[in-house]
């Protein structure tokens, strides 16, 4: 079993050897010195590609030739075949999507219809072109409402066809293309949708018809807008019948248009905007007594920026009706129904009396003291009594417990 396994190891171990001998390289080409050369070959470069040109070779022989290239700095000496031209009449060749500020080394061979080569050409060496100069002047424009405006001026190239703008957060080294602005001429973009009271940093590239990217713009940096300040010193009554008042301090913001009252009936719920003003206080009406109300105020300003709400809503309510009375007292002498009650409320100026008897209600209003007599009864009649009372803003307490009495036959 040991034997088998050792076997099947060293015929592994050998066919990994000879897979990845077969991935060593370029392949090799086969030189045949008796076919002729290409003697010279001229470049001329530019930022992102080099020209090749040379005299081409009419012999017979000659199917067309092979392009190799390196970069000056790679040090192991191997060139990479870029190109093979089947056209022994062809005499330019054009190495595009390059490097600028690049150096590279190229040869030429000429082959024949068995692909063997001739000798390769003197290598040359040459040099693609530093990139396009930045834009020569851009300006990001501070203090606006979620936005930051950029502006530059235009590129003099005349290869220029538009614009990529950058941007970076403060703290990052990642800058995201944001936008592209197309045309020569154009010189400006507004970025819109920011978060309030934050800087951004940005620059601008210049970018050619063939897709040519110029050096990056000088770094340029702005900060939208802040929010207006949080209103502060809420007030809110709790001692008005039907009403709840609220106050506040004028708002510091120089350019500060108007105030918004949010409004909700608990702690918990949506609040929504019940009044836009200029003013600094403000009256809900609410007709229920000992009615709570909560309340946030922001300011918004010049350009619709509105300020924070507080961290804890205002709390107002409504004045709260008086207490009811209690019925101490309820008799008869036959002719009338006397009822006494005893006031539960400091708050009481008045009273009301509801009689009901035979389906009937009466109410008697205006009644100034604790004690009421009524006159208007029949015996062998059962009458009920409720008192409420009423206090000087005219809100009406909840009806006392029900008194009963029913006048016995003469």
């Amino acid at each position: 079993m040991k034997r088998f396994v050792s076997i099947i190891l060293t015929c592994v171990l050998i066919f990994l050897i000879s897979g990845c001998a077969g991935f060593n390289g370029p392949k090799r080409p086969i030189i045949d010195s008796s076919i002729p050369k290409i003697d010279e070959l001229k470049t001329l470069s530019d930022i992102t590609e080099i020209g090749l040109e040379w005299s081409p070779i009419y012999d017979l022989r000659i199917e067309g030739y092979n392009i190799y290239r390196t970069e000056v700095n790679n040090n192991s000496g191997l060139f990479e075949k870029i190109a093979v031209i089947d056209d022994r009449y062809v005499s330019h060749y054009v190495d595009t999507k390059l490097t600028p500020q690049t150096g590279y080394i190229y040869k030429i061979s000429a082959f024949d219809k068995s692909k063997q080569e001739s000798e390769p050409s003197a290598p040359i060496r040459v040099y693609t072109k530093t990139t396009i100069e930045p834009v020569p002047f851009a300006r990001a424009m501070t203090n606006l409402p979620n936005r930051i405006k950029i502006i530059w001026r235009p590129h003099p190239s005349e290869r220029i066809s538009s614009y990529i703008v950058e941007r970076n957060d403060i703290g990052s080294n990642k800058w995201e293309q944001i936008s592209i602005v197309n045309g020569k001429l154009s010189a400006e973009y507004i970025d819109a949708g920011l978060k309030d009271g934050k800087t951004y940093r940005y620059r601008v590239k210049a970018k050619t018809y063939d897709g040519v990217i110029s050096l990056p713009s000088q770094i340029i940096e702005a900060q939208t807008k802040l929010l207006p300040p949080v209103i502060e010193n809420l007030q809110a009554t709790r001692d008005l019948p039907k009403k709840i008042a609220i106050s506040w301090d004028p708002s510091s913001h120089p350019e500060a248009s108007y105030y918004n009252i949010y409004r909700a009936s608990k702690l918990s719920l949506f609040y929504s905007r019940i009044v836009k003003t200029n003013k600094t206080t403000y009256e809900d009406t609410i007709q229920e007594d000992g009615a709570s109300r909560y309340y946030y105020i922001t300011v918004v300003d010049k350009d619709g920026l509105e300020s924070p709400r507080q961290n804890v809503p205002l709390l107002g309510a409504t004045l709260e009706a008086p207490s009811a009375p209690a019925i101490n007292v309820i008799k008869h002498d036959g002719g009338s129904i006397l009822i006494g009650w005893k006031d539960t409320s400091s708050r009481a100026v008045k009273y009301q009396v509801v009689r009901t008897s035979k389906g009937s209600v009466l109410t008697y209003k205006n009644i100034t003291g604790n004690t009421f007599v009524d006159k208007n009864v029949t015996s062998e009649v059962e009458y009920s009594y409720t008192v409420a009372a009423v206090d000087n803003n005219g809100l009406v307490s909840k009806s006392s417990e029900k008194a009963v009495m029913l006048i016995p036959k003469n």
